[in-house]
């Protein structure tokens, strides 16, 4: 399996694309501003969309992208969600307002976008993917996954905070690599825990719920633009960000718009 970082930044700024990983080429796991990057080619290729939740970066290319190829379609883009998250859509984006209802365009028979409701805990399988709906804690309903391989699964958090479910099914998995957010820095910490995402200092609390003796390499992903060098800093300096330090056996690394991994 082929991971392809088409965006991992929690905001846009130059060379930042917000959230979205191509798949093996048919796959997009989020569709933030990195779809833009991929050619008509590629889009055309994409057949399934998975979205972690509805926030405006990690869905934003998602009615533009099918605009693009929207011609060029022979079957539907199928669109795999939870229930609240495409209400969100449905409500706020394909509502013939923001943007057409393109679940209803050409025709409700023969659309160029279906949706499809999926549930904490559910296994996917998508051409022969077996994607299972991890649990997420945020603002709206939320979800992470997990994309099997012979190696172990490829693992993305979502945007979440505190999430002991989550680890408890990690726990219980091979994992290849895992994909976790750090949104804030630790000085904005209290705005972290309002708004459900993680700072360095919960991010280390979080690793501890690992169980000893497992390691598997571990990608930050969409630290905000203008904290990102302190988000990095912090947790390289963990020692210094919590009292109690981080695990020193962990494999922390950096996640860059443009990585591609071989699973």
């Amino acid at each position: 399996m082929r991971v392809r970082v088409l965006g991992c930044s929690g905001a846009i700024a130059k060379d930042c694309r917000t959230t979205s990983f191509l798949i093996d080429g048919d796959v997009l796991v989020d569709a933030g501003t990195g779809v833009g990057d991929l050619s008509l080619q590629e889009m055309r290729a994409v057949r399934h969309v998975l979205l972690t939740h509805s926030h405006l970066d990690h869905i934003a290319a998602l009615p533009l992208m099918v605009d693009a190829v929207a011609s060029q379609l022979t079957a539907p883009i199928r669109v795999y969600a939870l229930p609240g998250t495409i209400a969100a859509l449905k409500t706020h984006v394909f509502n013939n307002v923001i943007w057409p209802d393109f679940s209803r365009i050409p025709s409700p028979q023969a659309p160029f976008v279906s949706f499809h409701e999926i549930q904490v805990g559910q296994t996917l399988e998508l051409d022969g993917k077996h994607i299972e709906v991890l649990p997420a804690v945020h603002t709206v309903p939320a979800c992470g996954y997990a994309v099997a391989t012979e190696r172990g699964s490829w693992v993305f958090t979502g945007d979440t905070e505190r999430n002991p479910a989550f680890w408890h099914r990690i726990n219980q998995m091979k994992v290849a690599a895992l994909v976790i957010e750090t949104a804030f820095s630790n000085r904005e910490r209290d705005l972290a825990k309002r708004s459900l995402h993680l700072s360095p200092h919960a991010l280390a609390e979080e690793l501890d719920c690992i169980e000893k003796g497992r390691q598997f390499p571990i990608f930050i992903t969409h630290t905000k633009p203008a904290e990102t060098e302190l988000i990095m800093t912090e947790i390289q300096c963990f020692d210094q960000a919590q009292p109690a330090g981080l695990n020193v056996s962990h494999d922390i690394r950096w996640l860059r718009a443009g990585q591609e991994f071989e699973l």
